[in-house]
């Protein structure tokens, strides 16, 4: 290909985009000005589909919702002032969407190149406000949910598990870890494949813009179209309400690095499913009205997992025999995580699981301050809020068996005393509150449970 100058492109394309029902495979094409196609594919698996009728015109609309959520991952590479979709036309209530997603979902990635993307991103759209509303397909009441390897889902799983909801493990990608931990739940399961263009890597060598891209957005407009494929009518994730609340810049204002795992990314995605694509398909995250401790004591309940599961993402991809392996022990989700769990799980089993106590080094104090935002803002990563972190810590100070440890007994002698004791109370973030979009059937079902 020509040589990738970012500054002289003008306009993205959103070419084409189509899915064959034989092999369950669907085409995704982009380009920038005039340029080749960059094309993407999405395999899910269960072909062939039959696909008519309603069904299908439901899977069309899924796929050009794929189509335009996906685009993020190739927009980023110059955002041109000029956006342009060829062959089909959205109304000004998906414009919106998408300006959002792509707005808020690059705000990281803005943040960290140096760009304001603020007015700047413009969706063109035509037909007024709104098309016909989607009509209802008759789905069926199974879940698919979505797994990360992570305990989140995992506390997601089983409480629909626990509920009787029929459900499918669903993921995006070859991670080993997580089809380990797919497998774990002994239920059916369903790994989809995502296959970027290979022009972007030689893009991105060629100095294109790089960085976080709204990922759980992407996910959830493949799981979406894996949904209607399959005949499930709930799409699942495993936000909590932390997810909602960013790091806190200096000069800048908030910058959620998960913005699309958060509240404001679920209302408007799931509204428009509705509204757009199938009335009776209904995305939501089960762990919406939960804090990230009231998940984690969730999951202390149940052992099943502990060899398996891990939220690190620097070794997400090594695996090996000992849990060691699958926890870098360096990176701030091992901090959250590890500090999260402590408050609910016996001190051995943690440090098995980890293979290393990280409360008892004092070399790891910036990255624990950096959770406990202590001099530092929350890391650019899926951690709780610094007020999380803080009851946390101060619970440890108060037990013997962790009150020794380095860091603990520096937050009890260094940080403790600048705090507000009001505001280190565990039991005000393990209560449930605040907005969700999970069914009431379901979240009549889960809620005991969760409240437990």
């Amino acid at each position: 290909m020509t040589f990738f100058d970012r500054h002289a492109i003008q306009t993205f394309r959103f070419v084409r985009c189509g899915f064959d029902p034989a092999t369950g495979v669907a085409e995704l094409a982009y380009a920038f000005d005039d340029g080749p196609e960059l094309v993407e594919t999405v395999t899910v698996p269960g072909a062939p589909f039959a696909l008519e009728g309603v069904r299908a015109a439901a899977v069309g609309r899924a796929l050009r919702l794929l189509h335009l959520i996906a685009g993020v991952s190739y927009y980023k590479a110059a955002v041109p002032p000029r956006i342009r979709i060829d062959g089909y036309a959205i109304d000004a209530a998906t414009a919106r969407l998408l300006e959002q997603v792509y707005l808020n979902g690059l705000g990281e990635f803005a943040y960290r190149n140096g760009l304001d993307l603020h007015g700047r991103i413009r969706f063109p759209s035509e037909g007024g406000e709104g098309l016909a509303a989607a009509p209802a397909l008759g789905l069926a009441p199974r879940a698919m949910v979505a797994i990360g390897g992570g305990k989140d889902s995992l506390v997601s799983i089983e409480a629909l598990r626990a509920a009787g909801v029929d459900q499918t493990v669903a993921w995006v990608g070859g991670s080993q870890l997580i089809r380990t931990c797919a497998e774990r739940t002994g239920l059916p399961t369903l790994n989809i494949g995502r296959a970027l263009a290979p022009a972007l890597f030689e893009i991105n060598r060629q100095g294109a813009y790089n960085g976080h891209i709204p990922v759980t957005a992407v996910n959830s407009a493949i799981l979406v179209l894996a949904a209607l494929l399959t005949g499930a009518g709930q799409v699942a994730f495993s936000n909590e309400r932390s997810a909602s609340y960013g790091s806190l810049i200096p000069g800048t204002g908030e910058v959620n690095h998960q913005w699309s795992k958060g509240w404001a990314f679920e209302q408007a995605f799931g509204e428009h499913v509705e509204r757009a694509v199938a009335a009776d398909l209904h995305y939501y995250s089960l762990l919406r009205p939960l804090s990230e401790l009231a998940v984690a004591r969730q999951f202390a309940k149940n052992d099943h997992y502990d060899a398996h599961f891990s939220s690190c993402n620097r070794n997400f991809h090594i695996l090996g025999e000992k849990p060691a392996q699958r926890w870098c022990g360096l990176c701030p989700k091992c901090h959250f995580v590890f500090l999260a769990l402590a408050p609910f799980m016996p001190k051995t089993r943690l440090v098995r699981i980890f293979g290393r106590n990280l409360l008892d080094d004092a070399g790891q104090a910036p990255g624990f301050d950096a959770l406990l935002e202590f001099q530092d803002h929350k890391p650019f990563e899926c951690v709780g809020e610094g007020r999380e972190s803080r009851a946390a810590m101060a619970q440890l100070a108060e037990r013997a068996e962790w009150r020794e440890d380095a860091l603990v007994a520096r937050f009890a002698r260094e940080i403790r005393p600048q705090l507000d004791p009001a505001e280190l109370a565990l039991e005000p973030l393990l209560a449930l509150e605040g907005e969700h979009r999970v069914p009431a059937a379901v979240w009549e079902r889960v809620r005991a449970n969760f409240a437990a």
